[in-house]
């Protein structure tokens, strides 16, 4: 209506002359222009003691129409009002991430029941609930793979490209997709607390908590429109007290009122940062807020934990060395023991006993022994399985001459026992992750400081794994209270950030200036305890996540730069030179119109794979 009215008020003066049509039209123009942002700006002016920009352009208008220049003041209503809806659009692209992430969600799943199966919506399956998952259906919920092997397309959540191939005792994560098999899938967790609820949680969280600079422009843009209000207001009186007419004092003073609103200072930093975040998460990378994005493009160390990260995590057994019995006999108890824990190593021992076929030792009273490894009962003996920490907890002798090789190789050792007595070793190997080298490579060439590895593993293992990737600096056998330690003394000497699995690593995680889980999708714990989470395996995601960040800041700045320049040379124009309103309009929604727009530039930067 406000563009409307002002078309109706140029055609009215250019061609018909008869002032009725005009004036009734800028009528329109100005009751359409300033009514809604002037309700809107007076309910926070005494609601809440906030005065917004709004108001001064409702003001400014009122004055141009007061000096006999309406024309002018409809045209900057107008303008504020193409602007505002502009900006509502174009900052909506950056808030439909949630929208997209709700969208990939399936409505109705079949559950497996005692005569066949039934079609149910999805918030009703409930953890052990069995559900058939046919070719080309979405995963419901997120869940483990029982029965069937296949192919998934897991890009909606991780952004990996290429589908992978799953097949029992699999993690399956709600919204990927089944694309050639038929596969029965266990439910894990229900609706609420899937994958994507998380990731929703996360996506709204972040757009909602304010960075530093978000911080600073709304605290900025508060303080300053006050002063500019009452700068204008002087402003005035002193045109007065120059000798200008109070027609064209007042012109001026609405001139320097628009001039001097800090609009494209307000909205700079959120464009950015908001568009940042809606990038990253269609990356697979979630930020724990603009803070989090901020603090990473700061980060100038980064601390890595080896397994699970550096690594597959998804070790496999190389030897087994028996002090007594067979080596099938030590397998299926340390299978025993480990099919409680969640441990990557432990995963490779059960998968190593259920290769083989060993029968299943029931073991009772499991309990996990930070740092050191698990504990149980058989036939009220207790029965371990860990590493040398363990062993000496347990009394049990280490010192044994046919484990000597095994001790000293640079394979994992895992100890095994019962009462106080070493039974023997397994030994277990974790392959370097594919992405590791290139994504490290990557880090390095952001002019980094140093790049860390911290293990709770022996030192041997560790160098093996540190000369595939390049790293230099070491600490290895260290125990949970050793990384924070170690996180404490890097984040003194520069921004350190730590990237772990988010379980074992809480901590630390909790403890470095920025917290980063890596490669885990449907990990409730990883999501809480870190400030950013990696849903891909791709070590270069971590890499692309660090460069997105500190282009963020960069865009930021040129934002901040170029929206305080502007508004220097229009507030100059206006006080001292005879700057028309329009040109001040103009030069106002413009320059707030380019931020917003370089902003959004950040959100077809997305987070590319190695």
């Amino acid at each position: 209506m406000t563009t409307l009215g002002l078309i109706l008020a140029v055609a009215d003066q250019l061609l018909f002359k008869t002032g009725q049509i005009g004036v009734a039209a800028l009528v329109t123009a100005y009751a359409a222009g300033a009514i809604p942002p002037a309700r809107s700006a007076l309910g926070k002016l005494f609601g809440h003691g906030e005065l917004d920009i709004d108001l001064l352009m409702v003001i400014a208008a009122l004055a141009a129409a007061l000096v006999g220049a309406p024309l002018e003041g409809a045209v900057l209503l107008t303008l504020f009002s193409i602007s505002g809806a502009l900006e509502h659009r174009a900052m909506g692209k950056a808030r439909r991430a949630v929208e997209a992430l709700m969208a990939l969600r399936p409505a109705v799943a079949e559950r497996v029941t005692a005569s066949g199966t039934e079609s149910v919506p999805v918030a009703e399956l409930r953890p052990g609930d069995r559900v058939i998952l046919r070719p080309g259906a979405r995963v419901p919920v997120d869940g483990t793979l029982r029965d069937g092997t296949g192919s998934l397309d897991e890009s909606t959540i991780t952004g990996e490209s290429l589908p992978v191939t799953k097949g029992p005792g699999a993690a399956l994560h709600e919204a990927t997709v089944n694309l050639n098999a038929v596969l029965m899938m266990e439910v894990r967790h229900t609706l609420d607390e899937s994958t994507v609820a998380q990731m929703v949680r996360m996506v709204t969280e972040a757009q909602a908590m304010k960075a530093p600079s978000e911080q600073f422009s709304a605290w900025f843009g508060q303080r300053y429109t006050w002063l500019v209000l009452i700068g204008s207001a002087l402003a005035y009186a002193g045109f007065l007290l120059w000798g200008l007419p109070n027609d064209q004092a007042l012109y001026r003073a609405a001139t320097l009122l628009v001039a001097a609103s800090p609009c494209a200072i307000v909205i700079s930093v959120p464009a950015a940062i908001l568009s940042a975040l809606s990038a990253a998460a269609r990356g697979g990378v979630l930020f724990k807020g603009g803070a989090a994005l901020e603090r990473l493009a700061d980060v100038r160390i980064f601390a890595f934990d080896k397994t699970g990260t550096l690594t597959t995590g998804r070790a496999a057994v190389t030897g087994v060395v028996p002090l007594t019995g067979d080596d099938a006999q030590l397998l299926a108890l340390a299978a025993g023991l480990e099919r409680h824990s969640e441990h990557p190593i432990a995963a490779a021992i059960v998968a190593e006993a259920k290769d083989k076929a060993l029968p299943e030792i029931e073991v009772h009273g499991v309990v996990s022994v930070p740092s050191e490894g698990i504990m149980g009962e058989i036939d009220g003996s207790v029965v371990w399985a860990g590493n040398p920490r363990m062993v000496q907890a347990r009394g049990a002798a280490i010192d044994h001459g046919p484990l000597a090789d095994v001790q000293t190789g640079a394979e994992t050792v895992v100890y095994v026992g019962k009462g106080d007595q070493l039974i023997g070793v397994i030994t277990v190997a974790d392959e370097v992750r594919e992405t590791s080298a290139k994504g490290l490579g990557a880090l390095r060439a952001a002019s980094l400081r140093r790049i860390v590895m911290m293990t709770g593993d022996r030192r041997p293992v560790a160098e093996r794994v540190a000369k595939d990737l390049g790293i230099t600096e070491i600490h290895a056998d260290l125990l949970p209270a050793d990384k924070v330690k170690l996180v404490d003394t890097l984040a003194g000497e520069a921004p350190t950030a730590f990237v772990g699995d988010g379980v074992n690593d809480a901590a630390a995680l909790a403890r470095s200036d920025v917290g980063i889980a890596m490669g885990v999708a449907g990990s409730e714990v990883a999501l809480q305890a870190a400030d950013v989470a990696l849903l891909s395996e791709d070590m270069g995601r971590l890499a692309e996540a660090h460069r997105l960040a500190r282009r963020t800041r960069r865009v930021i700045r040129q934002n901040l730069g170029f929206a305080m320049g502007a508004m220097v040379v229009l507030v100059i124009g206006g006080a001292f030179y005879e700057l028309p309103l329009p040109l001040a309009v103009i030069g106002h929604e413009g320059g707030t119109l380019l931020v917003v727009l370089n902003g959004l530039r950040l959100l077809w930067d997305p987070i590319r794979t190695t």
